[in-house]
């Protein structure tokens, strides 16, 4: 298994707050965004190649292509922060038999069915069932904007 060192679900992926406070705090050199719409469009996955820092490479992959990579071999010295805009590609990875550190949930914006689940957090009815899932998967699944501010743990709010 690939050296996945964060998980985070963020409605937009790379930004500020990954660039400044999550690639630094995690040595990331390597961020691959799970998303089977963005995977297939050339012009999003630029624009997010073009927010990364430059010793950072950017992947964006489908689901299906990332649980084939991360099963890949472990190179210690690759250290990967992975990114989905929801649950979802999580607990589809998790099925894939991806093994996650766990999943850290930033900023998911209401819209459609979306609700407020806690501070920054809005999700469907889907996504809290995909919560769930991760939880019961054991997987460590908190909420926390940046690395100074405190954690605030899901499984107790589900």
């Amino acid at each position: 298994m690939k050296n996945i060192v964060f998980a985070r679900v963020d409605d937009r992926l790379i930004h500020g707050e990954v660039v400044t406070a999550w690639v630094p705090t995690y040595r990331i050199n390597h961020i691959i965004v799970v998303d089977d719409e963005i995977a297939g469009n050339s012009f999003q996955k630029r624009i997010l190649k073009s927010l990364s820092p430059t010793n950072v490479r950017v992947d964006s992959m489908t689901v299906s292509d990332a649980a084939q990579y991360l099963q890949g071999e472990k190179n210690d010295k690759e250290r990967i922060l992975l990114l989905t805009k929801s649950p979802i590609a999580y607990q589809q990875l998790v099925e894939k038999e991806v093994e996650l550190p766990q999943v850290n949930l930033g900023g998911m914006g209401i819209r459609g069915e979306r609700k407020p689940f806690v501070k920054n957090v809005a999700c469907n009815p889907a996504e809290v069932e995909a919560i769930k899932a991760l939880i019961a998967a054991e997987i460590h699944v908190f909420y926390q904007l940046v690395p100074e501010q405190r954690v605030i743990e899901v499984k107790d709010l589900v």
